[in-house]
């Protein structure tokens, strides 16, 4: 089954081995640095420079916006689905789970939105995805507001050390 791996910067190398990954989103602040793993393509890597905050104004943070929500929507649909996506932030807590689900609900869009945070939820019960990513997916989705409630549902996750990677599953397992 296809799916997404969520990690946190300081395990990006060893999940896109383990997973065989070879696509990836990171979404980081500016002035961090790292290292793409080498099993990842240059081209198919989507570095977005933002902070993990959930609105604008906050001195120089960069608050995600719509274009980069567009990026990631238009780099999943490039995503051959072969390999897993890896999506990464700093702790792999907020902006990366909210990345994944509005990936997940992009190639997906016939799922439901509280089936989708559900799945989330059990995968990690750390994730908190970055609301302000979650709002701007669900507009240019237009989802009519239902990822939001679905998230909200779910509620704020415990609380992690950032060491924590998990795997979303694009599309909810089929029973027989």
């Amino acid at each position: 089954m296809t799916s997404i791996v969520v990690a946190p910067l300081a395990r990006i190398a060893e999940m896109a081995v383990r997973h065989r990954a070879r696509e990836m989103i990171s979404l980081m602040a500016k002035e961090q640095t790292f290292h793409r793993p080498a099993v990842i393509h240059a081209h198919r890597h989507l570095l977005l420079n933002m902070n993990d905050i959930t609105f604008k104004g906050t001195g120089n943070l960069v608050a995600p916006d719509a274009t980069h929500v567009r990026e990631i929507i238009d780099f999943a649909g490039q995503w051959d689905q072969t390999a897993p996506l890896l999506v990464h932030c700093w702790m792999g807590v907020s902006r990366s789970p909210a990345a994944a689900l509005i990936a997940a609900l992009s190639l997906v869009p016939d799922q439901d939105e509280i089936a989708l945070a559900q799945r989330l939820r059990m995968a990690s019960p750390y994730a908190t995805p970055n609301m302000r990513i979650i709002e701007i997916g669900d507009e240019l989705l237009g989802r009519n507001g239902r990822l939001v409630t679905a998230i909200k549902g779910i509620g704020r996750g415990a609380d992690a050390d950032g060491n924590a990677p998990f795997v979303l599953a694009l599309r909810e397992p089929q029973t027989v």
